[in-house]
C-alpha cells in the first residue's frame, strides 16, 4: 500500500516536471528570439547582364571570378572581403571561361586566349599559347600547365612544360575532344574526351575507363581515393579504375537531384551543388555535404534574402567557411550553413488528410536519426523547428515554406548537429497566405548518444 502510494506520487512529481518544462519552454518561445541565418546573400557588380563561368576563393578573404562576353566585354573580378564586394579589375573583348590561382600573387585565366598575373590580379599579360580558344586552364606550377578545348578541328588537351614558351598535343581527337582536365600530380590525370580517360605517364597515353563518361567536377586526395560528378557523384579507391555510385537525397520536392560541382574539405567532410528543391512558389538551389566520405548525403535549402533557382560553384575552405553561387550572385557562411541538414523530405503521400496533425517522432528515444510526420490538409505555409528545453531555436528545418497539402515527414541526423543528449522540442505552425496562423503543435523528443 505504502509502495503503491509512493509510486503514485512519484508519477505526479514526473508529470509536473514534465509539464513545467513545457511551461518554460513556451515561455522561451515566446520571448526567446534565437533565429540565426547561416547563410548569408553576395551580389556581383553591375557587369552588364554577363555571366559568371568560373569562381575560385584563395583564404576566407580573396576571390576571384570571371563573366563570359556576351556582347560586348569580358570581366575579371576580385574580392578582398570574402564575397561582400567585388570590383573589376581587368575587361577585354574577348570570351573568359575559366580562372586558377596558384598563390596569392600568381593567376592564370582563359577563354579566347591563356592570361597570367603576378601580382594578385592587377595586371594581365597574355601567355602564348596554341591557337585554340583554351576553355579550361590547369596549372600544376608556373612551368607546368595544361590547356583543353573540345573545339572539333583545333582542340584536344595541349602542354607546356615551360611556363607557355613551347607547347605540345597531347591529346586531339575531333569529335572526342575533351571539355574538362585534372591532374592530380605531373604523372597522373584525367580528361574527358570520348569518355573518361587517365593517364600515368604525363598525358602521353590516356587509358580508357569503361562505362564512365564525362565529369563536371574531380578531385583526389590522394593517387587512389577521390570523387567526380556529373549529376550524380561516384567514388573511387582504386586510382579511378573503378567507380561507385553515391545515392543523393531525392524524392518529394527534391527535382533535379543531382550534383554538378563539389568542394572537398577532408576525407570525410565534402560540400556539393547543382540539385533543387521545388515549391508551389518557384525552385530553389539545395546544397548537399557529406561527413563521412559519401557514404551518407544530406541537403538544405538555404535561407537567403533572394531564392537562387540553383547555385552552379561552391569553394569551401574548412568546414565552416564556403560560398554557393549562380552565375549571377551567391550566398556566404562562415558557420558551415544553416543548423538543419535533412536527410529526406517527402510528400509521401498525396491523399488529402482529413485534417492537420504533427505525430510523435519515431523512433523515440532516438540516435542519430528519427523521423517526423505531419500532415496539412491544405496548402499553407509551414514552420517546422527543433528547441532545447531553455526555448532555444536549435534547427529550422522548414521556415516559412509553401507546402502543397498532403502527409510529409522529415528524416533528421542529430550527430551532424554536435547536439548533447537530451530533452527537445519540436514546433509544427502552419498560416495562410495572409500569415493567419492556422495550425500549432508541439511534441517532445528524446536524444540519447
Amino acid at each position: 500500500m505504502e509502495q503503491k502510494r509512493k509510486s503514485k506520487i512519484t508519477e505526479r512529481f514526473m508529470s509536473l516536471i514534465f509539464y513545467l518544462s513545457i511551461i518554460f519552454f513556451f515561455i522561451a518561445f515566446n520571448f526567446q528570439d534565437s533565429r540565426t541565418n547561416g547563410w548569408y546573400q553576395q551580389f556581383m557588380p553591375n557587369l552588364g547582364g554577363k555571366q559568371i563561368t568560373d569562381i575560385t576563393f584563395l583564404d576566407s578573404l580573396t576571390g576571384y571570378a570571371v563573366a563570359r562576353q556576351t556582347s560586348d566585354s569580358s570581366y575579371i573580378i576580385k574580392t578582398t572581403n570574402g564575397g561582400d564586394n567585388w570590383i573589376i579589375i581587368y575587361r577585354n573583348y574577348y570570351m573568359m571561361t575559366g580562372i586558377q590561382f596558384l598563390n596569392m600573387n600568381t593567376g592564370y585565366a582563359c577563354g579566347a586566349y591563356l592570361y597570367k598575373t603576378t601580382n594578385g590580379g592587377f595586371n594581365w599579360n597574355q601567355v602564348n599559347a596554341p591557337s585554340i580558344s583554351p576553355e579550361k586552364v590547369y596549372a600544376l606550377n608556373e612551368d607546368t600547365i595544361w590547356i583543353i578545348s573540345s573545339d572539333g578541328l583545333v582542340g584536344g588537351a595541349f602542354l607546356t612544360t615551360n611556363g607557355g614558351l613551347s607547347w605540345q598535343v597531347k591529346y586531339t581527337q575531333s569529335a572526342a575532344n575533351p571539355y574538362h582536365i585534372y591532374m592530380y600530380n605531373e604523372r597522373i590525370g584525367f580528361m574527358d574526351g570520348g569518355g573518361l580517360k587517365k593517364t600515368i605517364d604525363g598525358g602521353n597515353s590516356w587509358l580508357p575507363i569503361t562505362g564512365e563518361g564525362q565529369f563536371t567536377d574531380i578531385y583526389f586526395i590522394d593517387s587512389l581515393t577521390g570523387w567526380k560528378a556529373n549529376g550524380f557523384i561516384k567514388k573511387t579507391t582504386n586510382g579511378g579504375l573503378n567507380w561507385v555510385n553515391q545515392p543523393l537525397p531525392e524524392g518529394g520536392y527534391i527535382y533535379p537531384s543531382q550534383l554538378d560541382r563539389f568542394s572537398i574539405v577532408n576525407k570525410d567532410t565534402i560540400w556539393g551543388v547543382g540539385g533543387a528543391y521545388s515549391f508551389v512558389n518557384g525552385q530553389r538551389g539545395i546544397v548537399y555535404r557529406t561527413t563521412n566520405g559519401g557514404t551518407n548525403w544530406y541537403y538544405q535549402v538555404p535561407d537567403t534574402t533572394i531564392h537562387i533557382y540553383q547555385y552552379k560553384y561552391i569553394k569551401f575552405i574548412n568546414k565552416k567557411i564556403g560560398w554557393i553561387y549562380s552565375a549571377s550572385s551567391g550566398a556566404h557562411t562562415i558557420v558551415g550553413g544553416d543548423s538543419a541538414f535533412v536527410m529526406s523530405s517527402n510528400q509521401n503521400s498525396y491523399n488529402i488528410p482529413d485534417k492537420y496533425r504533427l505525430e510523435q517522432n519515431y523512433p523515440n528515444p532516438f540516435n542519430p536519426s528519427t523521423t517526423i510526420r505531419f500532415s496539412i490538409n491544405k496548402n499553407a505555409y509551414v514552420n517546422l523547428s527543433i528547441y532545447d528545453l531553455t526555448g532555444k531555436e536549435i534547427i529550422k528545418v522548414y521556415d516559412n515554406k509553401l507546402l502543397n497539402e498532403g502527409n510529409y515527414k522529415v528524416t533528421l541526423d542529430f550527430n551532424m548537429l554536435n547536439l548533447p543528449s537530451g530533452v527537445y522540442f519540436y514546433v509544427l505552425r502552419a498560416t495562410d497566405e495572409k500569415q493567419n496562423q492556422i495550425f500549432s503543435q508541439s511534441r517532445k523528443m528524446v536524444y540519447l548518444k
